[in-house]
């Protein structure tokens, strides 16, 4: 295999890598919070992509606005799912959080289908068109993918300066090690449960942007995202959100390269398979604990 090839690959394996890590982070954000596993976090890409898309076709909102009013609009609903489905649950068992988040991503999917139809959406290249092409050190790939790998980058940072040097952050982090502690302490819990879903949608949103003129966008697109993003947050661990980025890296890779040796419609098998040996051998995630805390009530 020559450089540029290996070099196309390993461009590709990254890109895909960055959209699963930013996934898997807006899992470990609420799960840290609240002990929940959101099933529904792929439909927030998804969303997020689709109000976009519309909001660029009136013709008459920027680029730049349309991704923030779509950015906007998900995050109230990342807060009105939190509000009427999760908060008023008292003590609540981590099935029937699954299965609240799993029927919240079929409504979600459903109402998709009902406003947006069928039909495959794009997002305009943020610079350039579909045939541009930026060549580096032999490697050729579409503007846009520089713009995923630097948001998906922004978001990582930004996401670290918020947890470690803010209150709100640091209040965040708080409920997630002890949220009885938390609550002593004068910190509303309850309120940090909305905040991390608003932050989620949010980020879930930003990435479906970002990645829609690459990937396209299509109602059902979330459930298949919400998988990948599961599996980096477990083979990262569960609740460690840096361990999230280099699990969706090393997916993206395997996925990217995998293809050498089988067939395309086969790299997600094969990429599972892989991961499954990783779990096998260290069942707590790459970076994981080896207990993990048990289900936080609310």
């Amino acid at each position: 295999m020559s450089f540029d090839i290996f070099l196309q690959y390993f461009l590709s394996g990254i890109t895909v890598g960055s959209i699963y890590a930013v996934v898997a982070i807006g899992f470990n954000i609420i799960y840290n919070t609240t002990g929940i596993i959101n099933f529904a976090q792929g439909e927030f890409v998804i969303l997020g992509a689709l109000f976009a898309i519309t909001f660029t076709r009136t013709g008459f909102i920027p680029l730049p606005l349309a991704i923030l009013f779509a950015v906007l609009i998900t995050t109230g609903i990342g807060a009105a799912i939190e509000i009427v489905f999760i908060k008023w649950i008292k003590n609540p068992s981590v099935l029937r959080l699954i299965i609240i988040t799993i029927g919240i991503s079929i409504i979600s999917r459903e109402t998709a289908h009902h406003i947006w139809g069928e039909q495959v959406m794009q997002m305009p290249y943020f610079t350039g068109t579909s045939t541009s092409s930026v060549i580096i050190l032999g490697a050729s790939i579409a503007p846009q993918v520089l713009w995923v790998l630097g948001i998906s980058g922004i978001i990582v940072i930004v996401l670290q300066l918020f947890f470690k040097f803010t209150l709100t952050g640091k209040a965040m982090r708080a409920c997630a090690a002890n949220r009885t502690a938390a609550r002593l302490c004068g910190i509303n819990a309850k309120m940090m449960v909305t905040l991390s879903f608003m932050i989620s949608a949010a980020i879930g949103a930003l990435a479906g942007c970002i990645t829609s003129p690459i990937t396209q966008t299509q109602y059902d697109m979330g459930s298949p995202l919400a998988i990948k993003g599961f599996v980096v947050a477990i083979v990262g661990g569960l609740g460690n959100s840096t361990a999230a980025v280099v699990g969706g890296l090393l997916l993206g890779l395997i996925e990217s390269f995998s293809i050498i040796f089988i067939p395309n419609a086969f790299k997600d098998v094969a990429a599972i398979i892989i991961l499954l040996v990783i779990l096998f051998f260290k069942p707590s995630g790459i970076f994981g604990k080896k207990e993990e805390s048990a289900l936080k009530e609310f």
